[in-house]
């Protein structure tokens, strides 16, 4: 699996009925693309849910290397790139992803943490997985995904809820989920209730 993310930096008098109407319109078109288990299209507005600045970004879950591939070659990226130029996408390896109990994902949360140079990896992942099977299991979250950059070795955390994020919390507003393969990932459950525990459910968190 792979997660992937790209943003553009709108300026601060940027008309965000455009991003929502650019949502709306153009959702849809993702339902049906191979290999995904759902693309996020998300606003960071100005002054709402901790966001300083206004932001429109897209947020992936693919199941395979092939489906995000064609989905560059493909040319899909083209009316991004027309509208907004060209984005930095960050890509992740997906160490793990669940659905919730939620049903509508209304805000996306990420959360980066470095990974210290003297922790143990199979330590890290292994806490890592166990973490976000424990996240996916709390009441309001839809989805909930956490994946490694191997270059920079951060772990990325990605949560999809249909909660309103706490005061001080940063959120994503999710203006559309395609949730072309949604149904298909793995739902959470609680170790000991209709799965054993694993060793990755034993591991003690390492990431500083």
């Amino acid at each position: 699996m792979i997660i992937a993310h790209y943003a553009h930096r709108l300026p601060a008098d940027y008309d965000i009925g455009i991003i929502r109407k650019r949502a709306a319109a153009r959702g849809h078109l993702f339902d049906g693309i191979p290999e995904l288990y759902f693309k996020g299209f998300l606003l960071r507005e100005r002054g709402r849910f901790g966001a300083i600045a206004n932001e429109y970004s897209s947020l992936y879950l693919w199941r395979k290397d092939e489906g995000f591939r064609d989905f560059l070659v493909g040319g899909r990226t083209k009316s991004v790139t027309d509208s907004f130029g060209r984005p930095r996408i960050e890509t992740r390896f997906a160490l793990d992803a669940h659905k919730g109990s939620g049903r509508e994902a209304r805000f996306a949360h990420k959360e980066e943490r470095d990974i210290a140079l003297d922790a143990d990896l199979t330590s890290v992942f292994a806490a890592e997985i166990a973490r976000n099977r424990e996240i996916a299991n709390e009441a309001g979250v839809v989805a909930a995904a956490v994946g490694v950059d191997a270059e920079r070795w951060k772990i990325t955390r990605i949560r999809l809820s249909e909660k309103e994020p706490v005061e001080g919390e940063q959120a994503y507003q999710v203006l559309y989920l395609a949730r072309t393969l949604f149904d298909t990932l793995p739902l959470a459950q609680s170790p000991g209730r209709d799965e054993p525990p694993t060793a990755a459910t034993k591991a003690p968190a390492m990431v500083s």
